[in-house]
């Protein structure tokens, strides 16, 4: 479905919607497939351990602390000693001090250490001293370095503790796996029929991909039918297709119909922080594989480790996605005709993909998992519809043809938010409307319905958009015209959009010029009947820019620039684009681009000079009602009028409708009546 809408503001136009998709994992809790951690020290243990320690650093500061006593000078001591507050025979000295125990005293009520330090200058003196003081009573000890010993080695002793524990937890987790511990264990999900709980009956809107897959389920369940006749079990199939296709979905179906293990993982779990990993990873995988064969495995978002080698990713040195990708190249060579494991693998960007990835012999295989067509968007929506409640005013087949372009994920959200919006609204089932709605709401936006424009702002967004939608409905090579909306949507202040007749492989000159020129109608329309110009244009001028570019450079539509591409072949891996022309080339290029926006602008512009009057009755209803159907404007180009009430009757009708609250009863002694809205004073 195409729009052409009045921004409200200027942003990027190539900016596509992004498609969700729900993750592969199980409820809470274990999940399947997860490895169980190996043996480990009891926590018990542990604990005893670390309590341990911490006394033994306790008991230890406290001995420290206990010899070291309060420091006092030479003059004190001596002041001590005269008042008979120092035991003479506790005197001692050692090379790094003088200590004595204090007695209990005026200023002192128990018996403390006191010290005097010295140093090597200052220790002979002093023990001369304190000896004459003391008369020879005083005693001499040897020095000691175990405190200092002791100090240094505490430390080693706890980071050699420290680093047993960490490596014996490494190695128990590992199950005897080395240093790397369960760095090198495989970190996929196992997934039995059960599990997935996904079969083909779920799968819907690529019957061609469920026929060649169905190939796969026949070598699974039966392989010594095809090894009969000397033929060889594939060996990989690749999915390639754009996001929310049903890559994942795929997979998991094959997987229940042939009922084998299912080993899913993605691309970016192959590599960690430590070279080496994704390669242990690759083996460990592969080896569980081969022994629950006949299985599956499947590799989510390959391109995160299968990309190009040499393409300029490399930093230099060893590459740790190279060599997971060595890994697999290795692995997925070695398996045997018996071995009975396929690996599927999902991507988006096969273009970047290593070509000894992709190669017969690796991946056999290589499926297009597409957009879905018109019969494919219609089987997905009624897959999804059997969770719902759908109303008998229900058209799956119209949602279907207004929805072109949409991936399968897409389609599941617009019946989850049309269910959403029905329950808000308390409805008993879901309405055709909600589900119109909710397809608008997945593509361009939530409407904002609650935002209030300016007059001559409402004027100009509804002549942009009945420009847009009487070139739409007067066009006979253009899509047919669905509604027109000057609710703002979204980026958007309001939309045109268009309802295609059927599912495009291609783009004719008739249908583009048609499209160009109702990508000028907004700007002529509002032009002239603001007598000014505004921003909301920019989205139809991109879009214009875009489209005649493309005309001239990758569809040969340029009469001067012939039969020839102009764009090189794949600039989304390079910093600058191929140019393989000239800079007359290019300048050619420019002046047709120029020309084709110009004659389209033009001949719009004529169009909508002799159909004003149609433009005028339009814009009016616009004001009026804020959406118009086809069939709404038709009527109003054909000179009819709208017999349905207008925004504003609704917005009274709703609110004559509500239930006024009953007024208080007044008591005779109250004071007087109040006249209608009239406050009492706060006094």
């Amino acid at each position: 479905m195409r729009r052409f809408a009045m921004s409200q503001q200027d942003q990027n136009p190539n900016q596509a919607p992004k498609g969700q998709g729900g993750p592969d994992g199980g409820p809470g809790g274990k999940r399947p497939g997860q490895q169980p951690a190996g043996p480990a020290m009891p926590q018990g243990r542990m604990m005893i351990l670390v309590v341990a320690l911490v006394l033994l650093s306790v008991m230890v500061m406290l001995m420290l602390q206990s010899g070291r006593g309060e420091s006092i000078s030479l003059e004190q001591f001596y002041s001590l000693y005269d008042a008979n507050q120092i035991e003479a025979d506790s005197v001692v000295i050692s090379d790094s001090a003088v200590r004595a125990v204090r007695l209990d005293g005026p200023d002192s009520s128990e018996r403390t250490t006191v010290r005097i330090d010295v140093n090597a200058a200052t220790r002979e003196t002093i023990g001369r001293q304190i000896l004459d003081k003391t008369g020879l009573k005083a005693k001499s000890q040897p020095s000691s370095n175990w405190p200092v010993y002791l100090m240094l080695g505490l430390p080693i002793v706890l980071f050699i503790f420290i680093a047993f524990i960490f490596l014996r937890s490494l190695r128990g987790a590992a199950g005897g796996a080395g240093m790397l511990g369960s760095f090198g264990k495989s970190r996929h999900r196992v997934f039995n029929k059960e599990m997935t709980g996904v079969t083909f009956k779920d799968v819907a809107g690529i019957d061609e991909a469920k026929d060649e897959v169905s190939e796969i389920i026949e070598f699974l369940k039966t392989p010594k039918k095809f090894t009969k006749l000397g033929g060889r079990i594939p060996r990989g199939v690749l999915l390639n297709g754009p996001p929310g296709c049903g890559k994942t979905l795929l997979a998991k179906a094959i997987a229940g119909e042939a009922d084998v293990p299912f080993f899913s993982i993605s691309g970016s779990d192959f590599v960690e922080m430590f070279v080496g990993v994704g390669a242990s990873r690759v083996r460990d995988l592969f080896k569980q594989a081969k022994d629950n064969s006949p299985c599956l495995i499947f590799l989510d978002e390959i391109d995160a480790v299968g990309r190009r080698r040499g393409g300029g990713y490399s930093t230099g040195g060893h590459d740790e996605r190279e060599q997971t990708l060595n890994a697999i190249l290795v692995e997925m060579d070695g398996f045997n005709a018996t071995d009975g494991v396929i690996v599927i693998a999902a991507t988006n960007r096969a273009d970047v993909l290593d070509p000894a990835l992709v190669r017969p012999g690796r991946f056999d295989r290589q499926i297009s998992v597409s957009l879905p067509d018109l019969k494919g968007r219609l089987q997905i929506l009624s897959v999804h519809a059997k969770k719902v409640k759908l109303g008998p005013d229900v058209d799956l087949e119209k949602i279907a043809r207004g929805t072109p372009m949409f991936s399968g994920a897409d389609l599941a959200a617009i019946v989850n938010e049309a269910a959403i919006m029905a329950t808000m609204e308390d409805k008993d089932f879901v309405e055709h409307e909600d589900l119109e709605e909710a397809r608008d709401k997945v593509k361009f936006g939530r409407a904002g319905k609650s935002r209030v424009r300016e007059k001559d702002e409402n004027k100009l967004v509804a002549y942009h958009e009945a420009g847009h939608a009487v070139l739409q409905a007067l066009l006979p090579h253009g899509d047919p015209l669905h509604k027109v909306t000057i609710i703002p949507r979204g980026g958007m202040g309001g939309a045109t959009f268009s309802l295609p007749e059927k599912d495009r492989m291609g783009y004719g000159l008739k249908w583009v010029n048609s499209t160009l020129k109702v990508l000028c109608g907004g700007r002529i329309a509002e032009a002239r009947a603001m007598g000014d110009m505004s921003s909301g244009a920019s989205q139809d001028i991109s879009q214009a820019t875009q489209l005649a570019r493309t005309m001239v450079t990758e569809w040969g539509m340029s009469d001067k620039l012939g039969f020839l591409r102009y764009t090189g072949s794949d600039t989304r891996e390079a910093y600058m684009p191929d140019k393989d022309y000239s800079d007359r080339t290019a300048d050619l290029i420019d002046q047709e681009v120029r020309r084709i926006v110009d004659e389209a602008y033009a001949e719009a512009k004529r169009m909508l000079d002799e159909n004003w009057t149609k433009v005028q009755s339009v814009a009016e209803a616009l004001l009026k009602h804020e959406t118009l159907t086809a069939e709404e404007v038709h009527l109003l180009i054909g000179g009819g009028s709208l017999n349905k009430a207008s925004v504003s009757d609704l917005l009274l009708a709703e609110r004559d409708r509500k239930p006024k609250a009953p007024e208080p009863q007044r008591d005779d002694d109250e004071g007087p009546e109040m006249a209608g809205g009239m406050t009492p004073s706060p006094a």
